[in-house]
């Protein structure tokens, strides 16, 4: 029987750097050479620590892959599952949202070997899994004039 855990974050990362009605950058990285699936491209994410909360992960998994640190984040009000067929694992993946800085500039760590901020379409189209597609979608949906509006106070968690 396999093992079901909430076991892993993915972040997405927007910048609004013209008006509120504009689209916002959305930041990809690529994987680097020696590293799980390189040169596919990702957004930000990573393994939530033994008795660390998701939100938490989320935030350090930011800081360690881009030097970024969130103006906002956002609970996207999705989770992603993924198993992992060596270990037998169900992997429930929380997926979140970080609204930074318009010139918030990226420093990437050993993991990736390229950062770029696109536009919505391009990162979509950019990104090696259909499902961040899909989150990025959602939180372009809920997220378009920069805040989440009138669902502000039940998905902002920082």
């Amino acid at each position: 029987m396999s093992d079901v855990r909430v076991m892993i974050v993915d972040v997405y990362v927007l910048r609004f750097t013209h008006g509120s009605g504009d689209a916002p950058e959305v930041l990809v990285l690529r994987r680097a050479r020696g590293a799980r699936s390189p040169g596919s491209w990702e957004t930000v994410h990573g393994h939530i620590a033994e008795g660390e909360e998701p939100v938490a992960a989320a935030v350090r998994e930011l800081k360690e892959e881009t030097g970024l640190s969130p103006d906002r984040l956002y609970n996207l009000s999705r989770v992603e599952s993924f198993y992992l067929h060596r270990s037998g694992v169900l992997a429930l993946i929380p997926a979140f949202c970080a609204i930074v800085a318009a010139d918030a500039t990226v420093t990437i760590s050993a993991e990736h070997d390229r950062s770029e901020w696109l536009i919505p379409e391009q990162a979509a189209a950019r990104f090696s899994w259909p499902r961040e597609g899909r989150a990025l979608a959602d939180a372009l949906q809920l997220l378009r004039g920069g805040d989440a509006g009138p669902v502000e106070d039940v998905l902002r968690v920082l």
